[in-house]
């Protein structure tokens, strides 16, 4: 065993002593680190085909490890792509900043038309978004409300708060159409914009939202410019796991570490919500595609065609609301999944011959679609597989545990090292199986059907909102985990006590293991799937910083212990009586606000309900530092919280 151990220490002594010489931004350290991991995946794969398939003379072992074999052959080339574009990154941070200190000119600026997009999202929701992109800090632009729900309260609310209100006769093609009557809409004004923005309707812009995402546009063959998502609200791993301090949102990933590498290349891509695009760029190519449900996607690639780039600015600039639920999360996954499979399906896809893309862009689109087809489908064959030997006898890898250290261990201690160096420890191997597994079931249906049937889909709105109150079980995938949990956990007592054979003990060391891991990551995917009650509509956030407060003609200073777009929380010893009303310094600005409970160490008041008021806070709370961004995570905070979700 210490034998088959060597190279995997060899490997892990070799990134502890390389990584910290290295700079995250250097291209060739990326490419030296990604190139080690191909050169290890390779040798592992090498003896994979070469030493442990079955005879041919086995047909049920055959039958099982030739699939399994070529499906992981595929995993493995989507690794391959993923670390090749992971090899460079990208920061347009400087590049504005440096257009933001040049002098300007007299010219006006450029119109801007801000599309907020909107179906069945509720009144708070859609307020907040309205109230920050009406106080954007751009000199030229016009806000409009796309009500696809024909709302009458929404045209009242629009009107109120000082913004265009546009809605149309039906649904047809959902958002894409939406958008596209809207384009046909603003086209016919006296005012033609130059640019659109797209905003989701939980999507709350920054006051430089605009301004920044508009000096990239200064590039004549800058077609889109995307900026990241960032959320207020923990997903549904994070709330479910308990995690939500020590764990980042799962897109963080994406955002933070993908898409900067993706523009370093210039396959960067339009995620719809958050975006800045390019008015003639989209009349050239007939306004927003609906031969897919991931309409933002397909404009990029259309864009490409007419020579327009997207580009990537990754800095926090607008904050929405992730899915509050795992039914959400689950459909939002799916959706993404389908839209891509019709996409590459389509004329845009890869292998047509109709595309006009680059090189580059069609290997990007078979990179995302080996990162949904082939990764998700050699999951489902990492839960099967091990059944089958500790059940049947099914031989599927014609080797031990030790063998397989000797060869998978260098590669998967250097490649997680890799990955946890180049995303800042975005990237938790556990972590991602976890994601992984709550998404696969949505996602391989959508990959069959997308493929099968690449059109007549419905656009599956992401719900926002709602009653989160209660306890909650995701019933359908708890049925589908739990029973697998309990068949590992069945098929380790079979053959390890019930039915105890000597090829057990000579193979059975590496299904072992295998189904001992899965277990862990089945059980945190069944714990996830009890989802856990939130209390409060609008998130809090802790501070702790002094504010003044006034209470009738008297001042004095308390200690804001946390804060939300609703209401605060003080630190007093000497807290006023429930009902008294107050002012209080908080945004920046003195907020009306009274007295709603006594704490054990303060109290907490709720802001006045004026419109006014809602506009100030609103404006105040996006335009500051209350939404922490993530830095950076360390393996150990998470286990701890893992652990104490799992036992505690």
């Amino acid at each position: 065993m210490m034998a088959a151990l060597a190279p995997g220490l060899v490997a892990f002594g070799a990134c502890l002593a390389l990584l910290p010489l290295l700079k995250r931004e250097s291209s060739l350290a990326r490419a030296a680190m990604a190139t080690m991991s191909v050169a290890l995946l390779l040798r592992y794969f090498v003896w994979r085909v070469t030493h442990t398939l079955p005879p041919p003379g086995l047909p049920a072992d055959a039958i099982v490890g030739y699939p399994f074999m070529l499906a992981e052959g595929a995993s493995l080339i989507a690794v391959c792509l993923s670390l090749l574009f992971l090899s460079r990154t990208i920061d347009r941070s400087p590049e504005v900043n440096a257009i933001l200190r040049r002098p300007r000119v007299a010219a006006p600026a450029p119109l801007v038309d801000v599309f907020i997009c909107t179906y069945n999202e509720e009144k708070a929701i859609l307020e907040r978004t309205i109230i920050g992109a009406t106080g954007i800090n751009y000199p030229n632009y016009r806000v409009w409300v796309l009500d696809d729900g024909r709302r009458l309260w929404l045209r009242r609310l629009a009107e109120e708060l000082g913004c265009h209100y546009l809605t149309r006769p039906d649904n047809r093609h959902a958002k894409a159409g939406n958008i596209n009557h809207a384009l046909r809409h603003v086209a016919d004004l006296r005012d033609k914009p130059e640019f659109v923005s797209i905003l989701d309707a939980d999507f709350v812009p920054m006051p430089e939202f605009l301004t920044r995402a508009m000096s990239l546009m200064q590039d004549d063959g800058v077609g889109v410019v995307q900026t990241p998502q960032h959320f207020i609200n923990p997903d549904p791993i994070q709330s479910n796991l308990a995690a939500t301090d020590v764990w980042p949102d799962e897109q963080r990933f994406f955002f933070d570490i993908l898409m900067p590498a993706k523009d370093a290349w210039g396959t960067a891509f339009c995620c719809g919500t958050s975006s800045l695009i390019r008015s003639s760029g989209l009349e050239r190519i007939g306004g927003f595609p609906t031969d897919s449900v991931t309409e933002d996607y397909l404009v990029t690639l259309r864009l490409k065609e007419q020579g327009l780039r997207t580009v990537y600015l990754n800095e926090r600039l607008t904050l929405g609301l992730a899915p509050e639920g795992l039914k959400e999360y689950i459909t939002q996954r799916g959706r993404w999944c389908l839209g891509f499979m019709q996409i590459f399906r389509g004329r845009s896809g890869p292998f047509s011959l109709q595309s006009r893309l680059d090189f580059i862009d069609r290997l990007s689109l078979v990179d995302a679609f080996m990162s949904w087809a082939a990764v998700y489908g050699t999951k489902a064959f990492g839960l099967v597989v091990p059944w089958l030997f500790l059940l049947f006898g099914i031989k599927a890898v014609y080797a031990d545990l030790p063998e397989l250290l000797k060869y998978f261990l260098p590669f998967y201690v250097w490649h997680a090292f890799t990955m946890a160096w180049i995303s800042r420890g975005r990237s938790l191997a556990i972590m991602t199986d976890v994601s992984q597994y709550i998404a696969m079931p949505a996602v391989l249906k959508a990959v069959a059907t997308g493929l099968a049937r690449p059109q007549r889909h419905k656009f599956k709105v992401t719900a926002k909102g709602g009653d989160r109150n209660r306890r909650f079980i995701e019933w359908p995938l708890l049925r589908i985990y739990g029973a697998a949990l309990l068949i590992t956990l069945f098929a380790i007592a079979y053959a390890f006590i019930l039915h105890l054979r000597g090829e057990s003990i000579a193979y059975g060391g590496l299904a072992l293991a295998w189904s001992l891991y899965n277990c862990v990551v089945l059980a945190i995917v069944c714990f996830i799937c009890i989802e856990q009650p939130r209390r409060r509509k609008a998130e809090r956030f802790e501070r702790d910083e002094p504010v003044l407060i006034q209470q009738g003609a008297a001042s004095r200073l308390v200690r804001l212990a946390d804060i939300s777009i609703t209401g605060a929380r003080f630190i007093d010893p000497a807290p006023p009586t429930i009902g008294t009303p107050i002012k209080c310094n908080v945004y920046g600005q003195s907020v009306v606000a009274v007295v709603v409970r006594h704490t054990g160490n303060g109290f907490g008041v709720r802001f006045e309900d004026a419109v006014a008021t809602r506009v100030n806070v609103v404006r105040a709370f996006y335009a500051g530092e209350y939404v922490s961004a993530f830095q950076g995570v360390r393996a150990a905070p998470v286990g701890r919280a893992l652990l104490m979700r799992l036992f505690g």
